[in-house]
């Protein structure tokens, strides 16, 4: 069944004018470039008095914005590639040769941030060693429907393997931590088909969804030299102004919730999981705990339960990197007090 995330207010307030903040470390290669966000406006600005407007230009300010390259485009002229294709419900398709002039007013620009950020997600994953030395994680074309219900929520369908982005409210694509949380369903489905049968395991999957967003997210700040001005345990801090107090936040990685504390609801119960996750990376950093997080999945089952997913994990860690890597993850899952690891 689709993965909802959670549905949303409204929002109120504020100001800015647009520009362009140039990316830094850049490649120089010729390639198209996009506008885009810097994960978010309010990852990136710090102001967490930003709000909507039904997609006022002037709502967000020019240091919001940044020139990106669009890697791996094919010679269609559209936002369509090696590992994305975007299509949208509502409006023109954006066009290559305009992806540079277009804001958060334009249906356009939601298009052409589900382009980047899901490249960028398949990207770091190959970074990762997925597709190379270990097994592809959705190393295929990610189809993707912008606005497709014209609701403030988004999910991923198992049946077409589709991501599909709402509207209302903040559009759920223009925050990257949206876009690539719903990225993280389709690589659970891609490493398991129908991963999530369970409410342990769609609790799993909400988790790693939020992990994976924090993940390409905080690699793309390091990456290009974008500002990181918000909380990096706080996911979707644009997406969330409309619903939640200050500091915005979806959900947090760094919460203190441990297995007792199941409520039954994915979202909610995931925040346990995402915490062991967010543990292991600040024990092990962040390319050795992601390599184990995202491997250990293969051994998953779509009705695991955590403590299976648990001892999975722990075991791709020792077969890994051996026995302090394994250690440090058991103690992860320990302190979410898991059972049986």
């Amino acid at each position: 069944m689709p993965r909802r995330r959670m549905f949303r207010g409204l929002v109120a307030a504020t100001v800015a004018t647009t520009a362009l903040l140039p990316l830094t470390g850049a490649s120089a290669a010729p390639l198209p470039q996009g506008r885009v966000f810097m994960v978010n406006p309010v990852q990136s600005t710090g102001d967490q008095t930003l709000a909507d407007h039904k997609d006022a230009a002037t709502d967000v300010p020019a240091s919001a914005y940044a020139l990106a390259a669009l890697r791996n485009l094919d010679a269609s002229g559209t936002l369509s590639g090696k590992w994305v294709t975007v299509r949208s419900e509502t409006g023109a398709p954006a066009k290559v040769a305009d992806a540079a002039s277009y804001d958060r007013s334009q249906d356009q620009f939601e298009q052409v941030m589900a382009y980047f950020w899901v490249n960028e997600g398949q990207e770091y994953l190959q970074g990762l060693g997925f597709g190379t030395e270990l097994r592809g994680a959705n190393d295929r074309v990610q189809p993707v429907r912008l606005n497709q219900w014209g609701a403030d929520n988004s999910y991923f369908t198992d049946k077409k393997a589709e991501i599909r982005f709402g509207k209302g409210g903040v559009d759920d694509a223009e925050d990257a931590e949206v876009i690539l949380h719903e990225y993280g369903h389709a690589v659970h489905h891609a490493q398991v088909p129908g991963f999530g049968t369970s409410v342990e395991a769609g609790s799993i999957g909400e988790a790693f969804g939020d992990y994976l967003a924090m993940a390409v997210g905080t690699h793309a700040v390091q990456k290009y030299g974008w500002p990181m001005k918000a909380d990096q345990a706080c996911v979707a801090d644009w997406d969330a102004t409309g619903y939640s107090a200050a500091p915005h936040c979806l959900r947090r990685l760094d919460g203190t919730k441990t297995y007792a504390d199941r409520e039954g609801e994915v979202h909610a119960d995931g925040e346990i999981w995402s915490r062991a996750l967010f543990d292991i990376r600040r024990s092990l950093g962040a390319r050795t705990a992601d390599r184990i997080i995202i491997n250990a999945q293969f051994g998953f089952t779509a009705d695991t339960s955590f403590e299976a997913a648990a001892r999975t994990t722990v075991a791709t860690a020792e077969r890994m990197y051996g026995a302090g890597a394994a250690q440090a993850v058991r103690d992860a899952f320990r302190a979410r007090e898991i059972p049986g690891v």
